[in-house]
């Protein structure tokens, strides 16, 4: 017997992969159901049993990532829990990790900008709201600086890792970034 899940999720791994694919060549606006149907082997009204139309797919596809994203953010925001920054960063590099498709996408000429900047904006007020509990001598423009710093590099660092094809791992990058961010300059001296 077949697994009607697992259907479900095959159906919706090839309609996000025929998206992505579609993504990279022309703007959302110039994509139809039919084209994309037709690049994912799928009727169009299988597409219809799962989403209103290609906007729809694509902010579901967003709204998965989302809630990685901010997932991987939780133990920052955790009262009960330690300041881990390790453990977040590597958290949200495999986030990126999982939907390298979409970010791909995303930091292209037809993606959506206005999604990489809403996680930032968010990750921005989470960021702060863990570095007011544990920091609370830094005020507002020392927290601001903090995080305009350090989103900036860690963004230009994930987009680097991204065009270049994401050859080393996550946690490489989560490594990396961790080190830069407590060490600075010193990061530069230390051996490979």
């Amino acid at each position: 017997m077949h697994n009607p899940e697992h259907r479900v999720q095959t159906t919706k791994k090839l309609l996000r992969e025929a998206l992505m694919t579609l993504l990279a060549e022309k703007p959302l606006r110039s994509i139809t159901v039919k084209e994309l149907c037709l690049r994912a082997k799928l009727n169009r009204g299988t597409f219809y049993a799962h989403y209103a139309d290609v906007y729809d797919l694509l902010d579901r596809i967003e709204a998965e990532m989302e809630a990685d994203f901010f997932a991987a953010l939780e133990p920052m925001l955790s009262a009960a829990g330690q300041l881990t920054p390790p453990k977040v960063t590597k958290k949200v590099f495999e986030c990126i990790e999982a939907n390298a498709d979409l970010c791909r996408v995303t930091i292209g000429p037809f993606g959506d900008k206005e999604f990489g900047r809403k996680l930032l904006r968010e990750s921005k007020n989470s960021v702060a709201q863990s570095c007011r509990q544990y920091f609370p001598d830094a005020d507002e423009w020392q927290i601001n600086a903090y995080f305009t710093f350090i989103a900036g590099g860690c963004f230009a660092l994930m987009e680097r890792w991204i065009r270049e094809g994401m050859v080393e791992s996550s946690a490489v990058l989560a490594d990396a970034a961790q080190q830069i961010m407590e060490s600075g300059i010193a990061f530069l001296r230390r051996k490979a």
